[in-house]
């Protein structure tokens, strides 16, 4: 006789709900425990990924799991969808579920920084998944807690204390101010953080020394400069999502060469060239996306020279003030001990001999010289937003293709005359990366014949990256191979 579906053994319901998306499961569970009450459903799938939209709710699973040590076990993701709530009982909360491997909180007009400094200032190793989302409105525009220097800033320093867990992705989301909104009160973008060195202080921290994805849109605001000033900050990143903020065409070129193992930069709602109706703009977005490391390496080429002539120069400088001592030693006349006379002249009428003039510090010129090879492009997919109705997308595609391919053909000629330097004894080194200082040695290595093994061969062309314009608009068309599906 086959057995109905109250009468299944909880293997089998296990092993149904386990193929149920995880955003549902919560709710599929719930309803099978009703609609079968006496049936043995896990309850603990109930428990597994949470999900709450309502503040009532949140009231509800405190009480619930207060004192329960194994409901509160059971819970691993925990998502606040709601923007009017209790901060405090949220703070309650996450304070009895510290095995959370997924957060994701809406943050409200309800919410002040020490309630989110709060739930941060405690370390939690199993988590893996870190969402933001920062909406200081609801219906209406408000400044209250910006009008009393209520920011966020402490928050990330709190996260930057952390110790180097092994956290895969991070996401700060500030929404965008409502067009409506703004343009019926007259309100400009509320700041959620005020000063943006509080990005550098955390892309530096050791959470960031293995954190792979980072999703960072704060409106207007121009971040880009305080993530990729560190020379060491964050060396794992291989997504990056910076939309909606203001990012400049040079800023698109220090991100492709400063992360080295940057895969997909995601930059919608930005506007990274001047004019989309503009011919020339896609094929020079394209060629400096593949000539990034090229200037990276000239750049670190320049540090590196101008250290050692400083510092030859300051040896030199010591050495010469070493020697002008030991042969002009003052021989002044002998001052005798007793009182003076009231008429004793202190200045003299005659000439006096002329003094000797500190060495001047020169730059040395004759240091060795040492070239740096640019690294081969890693950046796979570009993600912005585009207005079909100024140009056709193909021919964006096209142009932006063009301008790779010319951007690769000048890298390729560039390390062929450093392998043809190398041959000739000039020392070439590579950048390693990972460090927080560029001074000196610091960060370089040199390079060996395996570095030259390809250069002008055929695995010397690298495809050109893939360009989605769709944006990130629900239902959106994206093209294949671009970052915006593993966000």
């Amino acid at each position: 006789m086959i057995p109905c579906l109250a009468e299944l053994p909880p293997e089998i319901y296990s092993a149904i709900l386990i193929q149920v998306p995880t955003e549902e499961r919560q709710q599929v569970v719930l309803a099978l425990s009703r609609a079968i009450p006496r049936s043995p459903v896990p309850l603990h799938h109930l428990f597994e990924c949470i999900c709450l939209r309502t503040a009532e709710s949140v009231f509800h699973l405190y009480r619930r799991v207060c004192g329960c040590a194994e409901e509160v076990r059971w819970v691993k993701s925990f998502s606040l969808e709601t923007w009017t709530v209790d901060a405090d009982i949220v703070v309650n909360l996450l304070a009895i579920l510290p095995h959370l491997s997924k957060i994701t909180l809406f943050i409200g007009s309800n919410f002040a920084p020490e309630h989110l400094e709060e739930i941060l200032t405690r370390p939690r190793e199993d988590l893996r998944h870190l969402s933001l989302r920062f909406r200081p409105y609801v219906q209406k525009a408000t400044y209250y807690q910006f009008l009393k220097g209520a920011y966020f800033d402490t928050s990330l320093h709190a996260l930057s204390r952390w110790p180097a867990y092994n956290l895969h992705a991070l996401s700060i989301v500030q929404d965008p101010l409502d067009p409506e909104i703004a343009r019926m009160q007259h309100f400009a973008q509320p700041l959620v953080f005020f000063r943006l060195n509080s990005i550098t202080t955390l892309i530096c921290s050791p959470t960031f020394r293995t954190l792979p994805s980072l999703r960072l849109q704060i409106p207007s605001r121009q971040v880009a400069p305080f993530i990729f000033n560190s020379p060491g900050a964050a060396p794992a990143l291989s997504m990056l999502d910076l939309s909606t903020c203001s990012i400049r065409p040079s800023d698109v070129e220090t991100l492709v060469a400063r992360f080295r193992n940057l895969r997909h930069l995601i930059l919608d709602d930005c506007t990274i060239v001047r004019g989309e109706s503009h011919e020339g703009e896609w094929i020079a977005l394209g060629k400096m996306c593949a000539l990034a490391t090229v200037k990276a390496a000239k750049d670190r080429e320049k540090k590196l020279k101008d250290w050692l002539e400083t510092n030859a120069a300051r040896i030199q400088a010591r050495n010469e003030g070493t020697h002008q001592q030991t042969l002009s030693e003052p021989h002044g006349r002998r001052i005798r001990p007793g009182r003076r006379g009231l008429a004793t002249a202190t200045i003299s009428l005659r000439e006096s001999p002329p003094t000797e003039t500190a060495p001047t510090v020169r730059r040395n010129t004759n240091v060795p010289r040492i070239r740096v090879v640019p690294a081969s492009p890693t950046i796979c997919s570009l993600s912005t937003t585009f207005n079909t109705h100024l140009r056709d997308e193909r021919t964006v595609q096209a142009e932006f293709s063009q301008g790779w391919a010319e951007g690769l053909a000048q890298l390729n000629a560039v390390r062929k005359r450093m392998y043809q330097s190398w041959k000739n004894g000039v020392r070439v080194m590579h950048i390693m990366g990972g460090l927080d200082t560029e001074d000196g040695f610091m960060g370089l290595e040199d390079v060996g014949e395996t570095a030259f093994v390809n250069v002008g061969g055929e695995h010397s062309f690298w495809p050109t990256p893939v360009l989605c314009l769709a944006g990130s608009n629900p239902g959106a068309l994206h093209v294949d191979g671009c970052g915006h599906p593993d966000f």
